[in-house]
């Protein structure tokens, strides 16, 4: 769409109004340009929806962490901040966001750096694109489905990439370029997410111990399964069992 050198002017120059009618079509992705505060100028309806305000105007000016509780706001905040101070280009970071307030779904995050003409950082553009299109099996190749099948099978062994590739008899480059097209994810994030939204369940229907979760799901102690399950939800284990065991409205 644009380079992590796009001065904020040319895109303000191709009109606002024009980018945000056209990420309006898609209700599967949040849109937004944001200032060197990292303060959304620019948004589009489905970031409104998910928010659970009522107009744009209500989330012009503020930060993620102003319209959304907890961690789920201010992580991206502390991500926009990396952004800006660092210029480097975030490109399809795999976490859960708010798809409605109180209710997540896993997307693919990408924010991209706004330069002036001195090559000074003045915004960021991005969109998070929700992953919620189911698959065929048709299109999956068998030796993929078993090594796949296997895997969730018994989430505790371990298994990487490289491992993936070989139990899939497919080169590393063909498993990535699958991945990708099957569901939108590089090998590493697909069974990141695997992992993580097993534990979610776990977490949620089971009164089994976080360590014991951790083990289960492929985790070598409770501080790596922490740091992972939160790097994708926004929280930790031990927040999202107690927000799930709150009563729903």
């Amino acid at each position: 769409m644009f380079d992590c050198y796009t001065p904020i002017e040319l895109v303000l120059s191709v009109d606002v109004h024009i980018l945000q009618l056209l990420f309006d079509l898609n209700p599967d992705m949040a849109f937004f340009v944001k200032n060197r505060a990292g303060q959304y100028i620019a948004v589009n309806d489905s970031l409104i929806a998910r928010h659970g305000l009522k107009r744009k105007s209500d989330a012009l000016g503020k930060r993620p962490q102003d319209i959304c509780p907890g961690d789920f706001g201010r992580l991206p905040t502390e991500q926009d901040q990396r952004v800006l101070s660092t210029g480097k280009p975030l490109i399809d970071y795999l976490e859960l966001q708010w798809y409605r307030p109180g209710a997540a779904v896993w997307c693919l995050t990408s924010k991209l750096p706004l330069k002036d003409e001195q090559g000074q950082v003045i915004g960021l553009i991005g969109f998070s694109r929700d992953l919620r299109a189911p698959v065929g099996t048709e299109e999956i190749p068998l030796g993929f489905a078993r090594a796949i099948a296997e895997f969730e099978t018994d989430l505790s062994q371990p298994f990487s990439p490289a491992i993936l590739a070989k139990r899939s008899g497919l080169s590393s480059n063909r498993l990535g370029r699958l991945t990708k097209r099957l569901f939108s994810l590089t090998p590493s994030q697909l069974l990141a997410k695997t992992r993580v939204a097993a534990a979610s369940l776990l977490l949620r229907e089971s009164s089994l111990s976080i360590v014991d979760i951790a083990h289960h799901c492929g985790y070598a102690d409770q501080s790596a399964f922490t740091r992972a399950f939160r790097t994708l939800t926004s929280v930790t284990p031990s927040e999202f069992r107690r927000s799930e065991a709150l009563p729903k409205n």
